[in-house]
């Protein structure tokens, strides 16, 4: 009875090994920092193109933070996604391992990023616990931290990362979110990948912090690419993503709604073979007349 009680913590071990520290595992890097964005409009072309309601630029701009990616060491900025919300998407494959390092540039707040997800050690885990969490939960001003992921096999699909600092309650509200992007082992990737975050920002209900036909963002495909939607959710609500002329399988069975609460994700896929200019919009009808709502456009070639 000894002996095999040995040879399962040993086996548990051995499993343990293998999802932190894969042999043939790839490194991928990633330097990312916490900025201010002190005029982040939420419609900046002032207005509901559907119904023609037109908006006050002071009502509709905040002060936030956001992630933005950078070169190594933080040297330069790279090219902003989507307008700056959400954060630059963490991309990787079952088996890497995910270095992340963070670099806190706003003077006002403590900031972190939490991992949905993948496998991590107790410190890379970013969430704010008094009196048991270290430096990575808590990154001060001008202060920076590496965290270390796994990309386990029980990691495949999309999911969230955020701010989970004392401050994350702002942090998450103004648009300190992201996504990571898993691949399977031998998954091939898509030919388009568009990330919709369904987020409430300011008065708004948003789609990557923008809200309203003209300033969401406008993804666009050809006929014959597969494409990827990475779906993603926070805040306090419930959504349905709902794309215009388009079905997928969810659990084996075709639809055309799929419901997301808050911090849950999903990624769906289709070959493309359907060209014109759609919707696509949370089917909530509140929300879709609040904002959340962009065009996905189709070409033939």
């Amino acid at each position: 009875m000894h002996h095999l009680r040995r040879l399962t913590v040993l086996a548990a071990l051995a499993g343990a090994l293998a999802v932190t520290a894969p042999a043939t595992a790839a490194v991928r890097q990633y330097w990312i920092a916490a900025v201010p964005d002190h005029a982040w409009n939420i419609v900046p072309n002032g207005q509901d193109a559907v119904t023609g309601t037109q908006f006050d630029h002071a009502k509709t701009t905040l002060d936030t933070v956001v992630y933005r990616g950078f070169t190594p060491n933080w040297k330069a900025p790279l090219a902003i996604g989507y307008g700056g919300i959400p954060g630059p998407t963490i991309h990787a494959r079952v088996g890497d391992v995910i270095l992340v390092h963070f670099l806190n540039l706003d003077l006002n707040a403590p900031h972190s990023m939490h991992f949905h997800g993948v496998h991590y050690a107790f410190p890379s885990d970013g969430s704010y616990i008094p009196g048991f969490s270290g430096r990575g939960a808590d990154v001060k001003p001008g202060k920076s931290f590496t965290y270390r992921l796994t990309a386990g096999s029980d990691s495949v699909g999309v999911w969230p990362y955020h701010d989970h600092s004392p401050s994350m309650m702002d942090s998450i509200q103004g648009g300190m979110y992201g996504a990571l992007s898993i691949l399977g082992r031998h998954e091939r990737p898509p030919d388009r990948e568009f990330v919709v975050f369904l987020e409430a920002t300011g008065d708004f209900m948003t789609i990557d912090g923008r809200a309203f036909i003209g300033n969401t963002p406008v993804f666009h495909a050809r006929v014959g690419q597969i494409v990827q939607w990475d779906v993603l959710a926070l805040g306090d609500d419930h959504h349905t993503f709902h794309v215009h002329g388009h079905r997928w399988l969810e659990h084996g069975t075709p639809v055309d709604v799929q419901t997301v609460g808050p911090a849950q994700s999903f990624k769906i896929r289709w070959r493309e073979d359907r060209p014109g200019t759609w919707y696509y919009h949370c089917h909530v009808e509140g929300h879709m007349a609040n904002g959340m709502i962009g065009l996905y456009r189709v070409s033939r070639r």
